[in-house]
């Protein structure tokens, strides 16, 4: 027996066929008639040498043949989209899809990207903020921002931002908190994030750093740390907020940070893409600015008394 592969046409009808196990169904979905697509099974067939269907009353049900076959044709179909998808966006040179955290997003990225937009002009922009880590050809992802101590195995990955934590509060508050004992004396807020690989670092671990043993129970909570930085801004109570997030807050003054110390953790920011893809014009020219914007921020760590925690 020949192991020629039957016209693509026909394995895409069984394919179909077999998933919905429904004729019907399956030529509605690839668009052809009942009897066109009953055509291409049946040429299929003969191309094997043996039935794919059983064909009863009002259904189909597939044979021993056809249950070996439909895995490796649905895995091949789904193998050709996402190559397609990706041959497809390589020749797009004016769109750039990028993935990254809401917070980061909401904070680092949008009031910066008019920079980038003002460099680069012919380069459309697309976001996608979610914490879930996308799949860069099923979810047609060209780049992704991550955060976290995860590895990138088979992927570039371009380091690009360190994180630190300490004290944030709004200057007028500042001016009544002078000593870090005098953090007992207003609301503490607490992060509760889910971003982190492990539990990140609160109040008690700066307290315990800074010599003033335990730290006061109490203080809102927020599973999402720009919430939490702009309860700070607002008045609300001190922040034990990320500098990345909070850098705009900082560098517009409606935050302050009045103690050195800082708790620099493992967790990082890194630019994620297929290997390859880094030398694509749009690509190269997003990882350039950020990895600019980001060595901006270096101001911001000195003098800072770091304490790092794994």
């Amino acid at each position: 027996m020949s192991d020629r592969l039957p016209p693509l046409t026909a394995l895409r009808a069984f394919e179909a066929a077999a998933r919905h196990m429904s004729f019907a169904n399956a030529a509605a979905e690839l668009n052809v008639t009942p009897a066109a697509l009953s055509f291409q099974i049946k040429s299929i067939e003969e191309h094997l040498g043996q039935p794919l269907f059983r064909r009863l009353n009002r259904a189909v049900e597939l044979t021993e043949a056809g249950r070996v076959l439909l895995p490796g044709s649905s895995e091949g179909f789904q193998a050709l989209a996402q190559a397609w998808r990706a041959a497809r966006r390589v020749g797009e040179t004016n769109t750039l899809t990028v993935t990254a955290g809401p917070a980061f997003t909401a904070k680092w990225l949008a009031p910066r990207l008019f920079k980038f937009a003002q460099a680069h002009p012919n380069i459309e922009l697309r976001f996608s903020a979610s914490l879930r880590i996308m799949d860069f050809d099923r979810d047609e992802i060209d780049l992704a921002i991550r955060f976290g101590r995860g590895q990138d195995d088979g992927l570039y990955s371009r380091p690009v931002l360190k994180e630190w934590l300490t004290p944030m509060m709004p200057p007028a508050m500042a001016e009544r908190v002078k000593t870090p004992e005098d953090l007992r004396t207003v609301t503490l807020l607490h992060q509760d994030e889910a971003s982190f690989d492990v539990p990140p670092p609160g109040w008690a671990v700066w307290f315990h750093e800074a010599g003033l043993g335990d730290a006061p129970k109490g203080g809102a909570r927020f599973s999402q740390p720009d919430h939490a930085i702009d309860a700070a801004i607002s008045g609300a109570g001190v922040a034990l907020a990320r500098f990345s997030l909070a850098a705009g807050a900082l560098q517009a003054g409606s935050l302050v940070t009045p103690f050195k110390l800082a708790l620099a953790i493992e967790e990082h920011y890194r630019l994620v893409c297929p290997l390859g893809a880094e030398r694509r014009p749009q690509v190269k020219a997003f990882m350039d600015w950020v990895a600019a914007e980001t060595s901006d921020l270096d101001r911001l760590n000195a003098e800072r008394r770091m304490i790092e925690i794994n």
